[in-house]
């Protein structure tokens, strides 16, 4: 009798996440939907010696796939992803498109193939910039080995698949300034493979409405009290209100920069600087209004036994999602943060561009020279 060692379970999630982790590391991923093929790589760290490999294998069929909104900024306006050729693998064309501030493109974007926008995906999932160069890899073509393979649909249904397998990892109490009477509840599954936690206040009434926020983490503003934004006066003035009040549920979800990650947000902080605004600079990046998504949140409520809430948000988008996944919103309460010389322009960016409800008396967001 021959035993093989092996590991049961998910495939499929199993290939996402190995092609996520070498995405981040800048190796190329085999994605593959039947007899079609396509081989893969992030724009990041792609230098003159990678691409001069790759220029080998592409032999002139390389594609530089890019999202709507970096297309827009090269002058081409599109409402979907596309793709422009690449004769040659050219780093400094490559690094141009993808990521400069002033370039234009003086080429046409081309419909993009479903594993063009599956590569896309894995860049999303990856955290790294919304750009991906694609070979297509001809059935005869022999793959090498150490390649990781990966199944389009795969990397389609992730986050769906994620969502179901949300579970409570861990648990205990953490008493808090202010807030003795705090346990930590933290979920795995739900958003790739980042933990996410339920912050617990006091000893809410599960019969009834329960206050509730749903907060994305915010390093630069949690931690080190950027100026920039208000997020950590939001973060500290929802668990004291739920301290003095009858308890609630502060849901902290790894989505730091709307859902972009450090790495991309820190980058926009930098054009920022040069004067866009926070959504501009997104969009410069290749990045869309938003790219959260909060049906995981809705479900970390349920698994803590909450069924009717009171949101303190002033996004709607929050309110919206959790009534879409069954949900009761009883009411919203405004999370209110201080007001500074720093962040009033992000304050207000929010408010005329993403609809936030957000009180500024009168204070508009300042154009970009």
């Amino acid at each position: 009798m021959r035993l093989v060692l092996g590991l049961s379970g998910d495939i499929d999630r199993m290939q996402v996440e190995r092609a996520i982790a070498e995405f981040r590391h800048g190796r190329p991923v085999l994605i593959e939907d039947g007899e079609a093929a396509l081989l893969a790589i992030g724009v990041e760290d792609l230098d003159a010696e990678a691409c001069a490999r790759l220029d080998v294998v592409a032999m002139g069929r390389a594609r530089l796939v890019l999202t709507d909104k970096r297309l827009g900024r090269l002058g081409k306006e599109r409402t979907v992803p596309g793709a422009v050729a690449l004769p040659t693998v050219d780093a400094a064309r490559i690094e141009a498109l993808a990521r400069r501030i002033d370039a234009r493109l003086d080429a046409p974007a081309h419909p993009i193939a479903p594993l063009d926008a599956d590569a896309l995906e894995l860049a999303r999932l990856s955290f790294v910039t919304p750009a991906v160069v694609t070979v297509p890899v001809p059935a005869e073509v022999e793959r090498e080995p150490s390649l990781v393979r990966v199944p389009g649909a795969a990397v389609r249904g992730f986050r769906r698949a994620q969502a179901r397998l949300l579970r409570v990892a861990s648990r205990a109490p953490v008493p808090l300034d202010g807030a003795v009477e705090t346990e930590f509840v933290v979920f795995r599954g739900g958003e790739g493979m980042r933990d996410q936690v339920a912050v617990v206040v006091g000893a809410p009434d599960l019969s009834q409405p329960v206050l509730v926020r749903l907060h994305s983490a915010c390093l630069t503003g949690d931690l080190f009290g950027s100026l920039k934004c208000d997020c950590g006066d939001q973060l500290r003035g929802t668990v004291q209100a739920m301290a003095q009040g009858e308890g609630g549920v502060l849901l902290y979800l790894d989505q730091e920069g709307r859902g972009n990650g450090i790495a991309n947000k820190i980058r926009a902080y930098e054009l920022q600087a040069e004067g866009f605004d926070t959504y501009e600079a997104d969009e410069a990046l290749g990045f869309g209004l938003d790219q959260r998504r909060f049906d995981f949140a809705a479900e970390m409520l349920r698994q803590l036994g909450v069924a009717k809430v009171r949101v303190m948000t002033n996004n709607p988008e929050k309110i919206a999602a959790l009534e879409a996944a069954g949900l009761e919103v009883v009411s919203d309460l405004r999370s209110v943060g201080r007001r500074t010389a720093e962040n009033v322009r992000y304050l207000a960016t929010k408010r005329d561009k993403a609809g936030h409800m957000i009180e500024l008396d009168g204070a508009t967001a300042p154009k970009a020279d």
